[in-house]
């Protein structure tokens, strides 16, 4: 079999599964339709839909895009049936019945965010981050009963660097799942179908996990040292950003979105964790043990600024901090 006669449906959603789906159009590989969600309402009233990635990108190579509201509907069926795939290749999608994943006759596998078993779950790359891992990756796997379980087919790992936020990992998580699912359907291409793959339990076993995040998730706790504090700002930023709420002086409650921060070893001792303290333009925020450094920061209503451009501009409110 030739990677030319192979039929594949791509399933995926946002601008991490473009990454892959643009190296199998551009790779050669015979890609017949795209599913992803529906178009998201938007804008002040929600009155403007938006498209996913997946579909813009979709559209753009003139691949038909199906976007089922409902996996289990009889007429999304019959049409993602009518595209006689061979093989479903899925990246950061939705659960799948299995009326859906089994329907290909060499099955449907994933390109996940993570060295599984580890961070199973919607949000791989910010929990790894988060919980200050060094290294994390990708993983391509055969769909199962259960979310993020099945039979591992290939793994890549990828290296944390202690300075990198979420766009960085995403990024190259991206490039490094493209190539992993490249060569993942090369394997089975030169199987007829049949690869090799193996039990997620024979790999180890499941200690973290990447549930989804959502807003309260991301308010920044800072009774916690100065080194989680640091991972949890870089593990949420860009998106969907870690936050803090400070009550000054006459009770004006002050919500900041926090983008980037620096670790120190000052001690703070006999400051109150969430405490703020200026000095020589430079913002820092005590934790259990040392001062953290805020470079980067967003008050509500205003712009995304530098801490000394917010100093600039902010000092009055900061010395009733």
């Amino acid at each position: 079999m030739r990677k030319e006669d192979l039929r594949i449906v791509f399933m995926g959603t946002p601008e991490f599964a473009v990454g892959t789906l643009r190296a199998l159009v551009e790779g050669g590989y015979q890609v017949v339709a795209a599913v992803t969600q529906p178009d998201k309402p938007v804008g002040r009233h929600g009155s403007v839909l938006r498209a996913p990635a997946v579909k813009e990108y979709a559209l753009s190579v003139g691949l038909p895009v199906l976007q089922p509201e409902k996996m289990k509907d009889p007429g999304f069926i019959e049409q993602l049936r009518s595209f006689h795939a061979d093989l479903q290749v899925v990246v950061a999608y939705r659960m799948l019945p299995e009326v859906v994943w089994a329907m290909p006759r060499f099955g449907t596998f994933n390109v996940h965010a993570s060295l599984l078993p580890q961070y199973r779950g919607a949000a791989p790359i910010n929990w790894a981050i988060i919980n200050g891992e060094t290294q994390t990756g990708v993983t391509t796997f055969f769909l199962d009963h259960e979310i993020d379980t099945g039979r591992i087919i290939m793994q890549r790992a990828f290296d944390i660097p202690d300075d990198a936020n979420v766009e960085y990992v995403y990024d190259h998580l991206m490039a490094l799942g493209a190539e992993v699912a490249k060569e993942t359907i090369d394997r089975i291409v030169e199987g007829n179908g049949v690869v090799e793959s193996i039990p997620q339990k024979e790999v180890g076993d499941a200690v973290n996990a990447a549930p989804k995040i959502f807003k309260d998730t991301c308010e920044i706790n800072w009774n916690q040292p100065c080194k989680r504090v640091y991972d949890f700002i870089r593990g949420l930023s860009p998106i969907p950003t870690a936050w803090t709420k400070y009550v000054a002086d006459g009770g004006q409650e002050l919500t900041f979105n926090i983008y980037q921060a620096a670790k120190t070893e000052q001690p703070c001792q006999g400051r109150q964790p969430g405490s703020f303290h200026a000095e020589r333009k430079h913002l820092y925020v005590a934790t259990s043990d040392y001062w953290l450094e805020i470079v980067e920061l967003q008050m509500a209503g205003k712009k995304r600024m530098a801490a000394k451009d917010f100093l600039n501009g902010f000092m009055s409110r900061l010395k009733s901090m």
